[in-house]
């Protein structure tokens, strides 16, 4: 089945089983790596990617889900060159190690910073809940969470 959807900002029509994961499309088709798998089953959010501006897990989404709509990744939210200030604050605030979890907290981070542009510290908690790190604590999630909110709105 041809599946069309926009991705990063670029039209893509593929060939592929309307019933194949999305994580799978990204990584192994497309070579968009950023995207993560790790659990498979929806439980660490490391194949966060957005869906139409909100945040989804693409190990749980089939391609036949995809169509018609608008996909960002990690890989999509550079512009211009230049760094989205989520990505920014967890660069400047120490909340990337080994980076495995970085790109779906930064999403998910997009995603909450587009429906609240100044959430307070629990708030983001609870917007980061689904995603999990095992290496930089969420101390310094959390505070590049909130150094963002002072630098972005509805920036996605």
């Amino acid at each position: 089945m041809k599946i069309h959807f926009r991705l990063n900002g670029s039209d893509i029509a593929i060939e592929t089983d309307p019933c194949r994961r999305v994580v799978d499309i990204l990584r192994e088709d497309l070579g968009l790596t950023g995207t993560k798998e790790s659990c498979g089953s929806g439980e660490c959010g490391a194949c966060t990617i957005l869906v139409d501006g909100e945040s989804r897990l693409s190990c749980l989404m089939v391609a036949g889900q995809i169509s018609g709509r608008k996909i960002t990744t990690i890989e999509g939210l550079v512009s211009q060159g230049e760094m989205h200030p989520v990505q920014k604050a967890f660069v400047d605030h120490g909340a990337v190690q080994c980076g495995f979890c970085t790109p779906g907290m930064v999403l998910a981070a997009v995603d909450l910073l587009r429906r609240n542009p100044h959430p307070g510290r629990q708030e983001i908690r609870r917007g980061l809940s689904g995603n999990i790190c095992r290496c930089t604590g969420y101390q310094k999630i959390v505070d590049a969470v909130e150094a963002a909110s002072r630098d972005t709105g509805d920036k996605e």
